[in-house]
Parts: structure tokens; sequence; C-alpha cells
């Protein structure tokens, strides 16, 4: 059988691009001060990732950065293809690093909100309190979605105006108490809030509910909903979807795509939920299947807190558990391990941070050794849709040896 599986380690940059000074981002390396970070503690020793090592991460990082990493012993030999690629997108963020995984890169601006403060233009707000029936909103301002949440949960829970917050990225996020709000109220807000929004381009709605009762023990859940305008071109999911093949999108995939080209969504909370899902869809995916797995916690639990140790530990579970998946890899399975944009959890602020993306590939008659600086994070969705015996993409080289059909 042909069919792929794409693991997308949110948020796990190699290194700062050419161009990342334009983003404030010149330095930023995620794997690299992560490891550098291990290597100079005393509790806990060098990053130990083995198998993803044996892929050829620490080559690839090496391709991007010209060292390896602190502490690390790369392997003698690796076992699949690897190398690093670069963003051609306008932007650092989810959807247009998605999108362009995908084969079809944001070549338009994204809308911000770049004000750290009084963020949101006051008619807007208007609009949504008024079109939502709210008594008001609070926020209204560049946060941490844990920080904000601690900061303000009482005052949201006692007055029930909704909390509003954005960032760096192109997005208008929403926090609201699950038990105090109401869960499906907060989706409905957030659809109010994405069509107001389209005069704006702003790229996501995000719903971020949270429980708890009080600043003490407020959490973000599982229940997060990301409301993102539509690719402005058929991705690879798109063009393998409507040619009848099955797209299975785990975690916050299909949010991200904005459903288009999704055959089945399996939602899952936590790595190892989202890695059991991956597993399961595996085991069930018949012949032009693509199987697509968004893991967001590196994201959205570390890299935005600034959490290097829970990061490297996360890291090494994630990698603990890749043995199970690469067992179950059939002869004609492609598999390629890869992420988003990064989230340096030493850079200052919060925000993500413009670097290479490791490009791990196995399988579809790859050799192992290295796949260069690719040009575009494309080159991830031409080679994809070759596998799939797809037209080809507009954008980007395959990495392939050769299409495994013939274009239906």
């Amino acid at each position: 059988m042909t069919r792929a599986i794409v693991l997308v380690l949110d948020s796990f940059g190699l290194g700062a691009t050419p161009d990342a000074e334009t983003f404030g981002d010149a330095g930023a390396d995620t794997l690299g001060h992560i490891a550098r970070e291990c290597a100079d503690s005393t509790s806990r020793g060098p990053l130990a990732l083995p198998n993803l090592g044996r892929l050829g991460l620490f080559h690839a990082h090496r391709e991007s950065t010209g060292a390896w990493a602190a502490g690390i012993t790369p392997p003698q030999s690796v076992d699949g293809a690897y190398g690093a690629a670069r963003e051609i997108s306008s932007g650092k963020d989810t959807p247009s690093g998605h999108w362009e995984i995908a084969g079809v890169p944001v070549r338009f601006e994204w809308g911000y909100f770049s004000e750290r403060e009084h963020s949101f233009p006051p008619e807007l707000l208007e609009a949504l309190v008024r079109e939502a029936g709210l008594p008001g909103v609070i926020g209204d301002c560049h946060a941490s979605g844990t920080e904000i949440i601690a900061r303000l949960g009482e005052e949201h829970v006692a007055s029930g105006k909704p909390i509003v917050y954005t960032s760096a990225d192109s997005v208008f996020q929403i926090a609201t108490h699950e038990d105090a709000f109401g869960l499906e109220r907060l989706y409905a807000l957030c659809e109010i809030a994405r069509r107001l929004l389209e005069p704006y381009n702003i790229g996501r709605v995000i719903a971020r509910p949270f429980t708890g009762k009080s600043a003490d023990d407020f959490a973000r859940t599982a229940n997060r909903r990301d409301y993102s305008v539509e690719p402005p071109a058929p991705t690879v999911l798109q063009k393998l979807h409507d040619d009848g093949g099955q797209v299975v999108a785990i975690g916050k995939i299909a949010d991200i795509y904005a459903h288009c080209g999704i055959s089945r969504t399996i939602k899952a909370s936590g790595h190892d939920a989202l890695f059991d899902a991956t597993l399961d869809a595996m085991a069930e995916a018949g012949d032009r299947s693509l199987i697509m797995t968004n893991f967001v916690d590196f994201d959205m639990v570390y890299g935005h807190r600034r959490d290097v140790a829970g990061y490297a530990a996360a890291l090494e579970a994630f990698d603990a558990r890749l043995p199970e998946l690469l067992a179950r890899l059939e002869d004609d399975d492609l598999l390629i391990l890869t992420a988003d944009h990064g989230c340096d959890p030493t850079w200052p602020g919060s925000d993500h941070t413009r670097e290479h993306i490791p490009v791990l590939a196995s399988g579809a008659g790859l050799a192992p050794g290295s796949l260069g600086i690719r040009e575009s994070f494309a080159d991830i969705g031409q080679s994809l849709a070759a596998h799939l015996g797809l037209a080809p993409m507009d954008d980007g080289t395959s990495f392939l040896p050769a299409p495994k059909a013939q274009a239906r």
C-alpha cells in the first residue's frame, strides 16, 4: 500500500534562517539551545534522542547551523534521509508553516495587531460585544495565554467578560471559563469573531477554554478550537481527498487547514494520546492514505512558556515512543518528521522564532543520507504529491528518487 505519515513536532526549529534578523530572531535555535542547557545542567545530563538521531536529526541540525549540538554524540551512521528547510511564507505562524508544508506557501501579508496594549480596534470589540450580547471584554493586549488567564481569570468569572488577547502572530484569542461561561457559548463567540475579523485578514481565532476555581489552579483544557481561514489554494491534502484518497487529521491538523481536504478528524490531547491515535490510524489506513499529526505541546506547553527542561523531557518521551511507529511501517510507506516554525524556549518573549525546520524522511525508496538545505517547506508537499500519485504542486521540489505512480 502507498501511504504517508507526517508527524509535525510543533515549533521544533533547527536554527535561524538567513532572513531571521528581519523577524528579530537572528541566533534563535530551538534544538541547539535546548541541547546546550541540558549539557550545562549538573542535574540531568545531555539531551538523549537516540531514535531521532538515527533518523538524522543532529546531522540536519549541523547542516542548518554549521555545528553539532552541545553535548550530543552523533551516531556513526543514519537510517533516514535528513535535511532542513527554509520558509518562503511571509510569517512564522502555524497556518503559514503547515500550509507551506502541504505545498501552498503564504505569499501575502497577514494582518496583525501590533500594539502591545489596547491591541484591537475599538470598533471591532464594540461589534463583538454587541453581536454576542456580552457585558464587555477584558484583556485587549499581547499576552501569554497562561499568564493572562492567571491574571484576569477571576475577573472574567466574576464579570462574565471574556478575555481577549493576541501575540506577534496573526491571531485573535478568546479565553473563557468552561463552566462559568460555557464551552458552546465560547465556540459561538469565536464564530462571530471569525466573521468580524474578515476585513482585518487575521489568520486564526482561537478558543482557549479553562477550568479551575482561582488564579492558583486555573488550567487550560483540551477543548481548544482553532478557526482558521481557508488556504489560498488546494493543498496536497485537498488534492488527495478530491482524488479519492483518505486524509486522516489528528490533533489540531483539521482546524489548521480549516477542515479543507480532511476525510477523518481524530481529536486527542497530550503527546501520548496523539501518538496512540497515530498508531491506531496506521492500523486502519488503506492505500493512498495520508495521516498527519500535530504534536502541539512542544509549542503550546513548553515553547511559549519558555520551559527548557519541559521541552527537553517532552522530546525524550517522544523519542522513546518512535520505535513503536517505526516497527509498524510498511515497505511502501513514506514517513516524514518535521515542524512548522521554531519556538526557542531560551529566546526573549513568548513568540515563535523564524528557523529552519527538520525534514527527516524514510521509506518510498529514499536512501539514507543528506537531503541538504531545502529552499521551501513546500518540498515536503511536493514529495507527498509524488509519493501518492498526484499531479505536481505549483511549489516545491520533491526529494524522492522518483514519483511512486503516474499522476491521475
